[in-house]
């Protein structure tokens, strides 16, 4: 367990204010977790975490309540992470404070975020008349869930991925499981999510793969730390030309967060599952 976690919310009585207070995001350094992966500068892939936030709401300047939902880009080189219960918080501490308009909070979710994350957050707000614009949609590619396949491992084994890769069968595929899990790298709580690997190269052994995957049911690291796992070991073991993982996990305290990473220009919709 690293010293920053006894800076987070996490585990401990919590105060929930109701007035706007942008001390209460927690950044957490990406290197940490990068160190341990080997990655440096530059990074080996691009990518943003996607948030979406569905309990949002504020006071006009007369004191009539506003609810909206928001969309937050983080991108993956911003020096910091935010933790997802003090980013929480934050949002609450909107609930009783005034505004002009949409804009005014827009801007200010945008400037406290980018000083938490150190580099430059894109935030849009959804107001209630685009609410119905919202759809549920699905992941592309074909799913592995289906593999009818014994498990034994429920701790992280990428050397599951060892040898899974055909050189002599080359492919350009989609694939995706709903069972991905981890848990919170402090709290031991679940984040449930779904995956989508999409790759080309050396075929990949959907049965291994699909094993390295399930190994992650036990595992403690925070969303985008499984994504950038998940991705380097693909790479390590599979060494495919071009990559992309991107993860849509199911949302805690009005919140869900889908982390992508890829090594090449793909075009990647804040698409919303049926679980989220």
């Amino acid at each position: 367990m690293h010293d920053f976690t006894d800076q987070l919310p996490l585990g401990k009585a919590t105060v929930y204010k109701s007035e706007y207070d942008p001390g209460l995001l927690c950044p957490v350094p990406r290197k940490l977790k990068r160190d341990e992966l080997g990655l440096s500068d530059p990074l080996p892939f691009h990518g943003v975490d996607i948030w979406n936030a569905y309990e949002m709401s504020w006071l006009t300047k007369k004191g009539k309540p506003v609810v909206a939902m928001g969309e937050f880009r983080i991108p993956c080189e911003s020096p910091f992470l935010v933790e997802s219960k003090s980013f929480k918080l934050y949002l609450n501490a909107f609930n009783q404070t005034r505004f002009d308009d949409f804009e005014s909070v827009r801007a200010l979710l945008s400037q406290d975020l980018t000083g938490a994350a150190g580099w430059p957050v894109d935030v849009r707000l959804i107001g209630p008349e685009e609410f119905a614009n919202e759809e549920f949609s699905l992941l592309p590619g074909e799913c592995l869930d289906n593999l009818d396949i014994a498990i034994e491992s429920y701790s992280l084994e990428a050397g599951l991925l060892e040898g899974a890769a055909d050189p002599k069968q080359q492919v350009s595929e989609a694939l995706y499981s709903h069972l991905l899990k981890s848990n919170c790298l402090v709290t031991d709580q679940p984040d449930w999510g779904s995956v989508l690997i999409y790759y080309q190269g050396g075929k990949i052994d959907r049965e291994a793969l699909l094993r390295y995957l399930v190994s992650f049911r036990q595992h403690n690291e925070f969303h985008e730390q499984c994504v950038e796992r998940i991705y380097c070991d693909l790479m390590r073991f599979c060494q495919p030309q071009k990559l992309t993982v991107y993860a849509r996990y199911t949302r805690r305290g009005g919140l869900d967060i889908n982390p992508w990473r890829s090594n090449f220009e793909f075009e990647v919709e804040n698409i919303r599952l049926a679980r989220q």
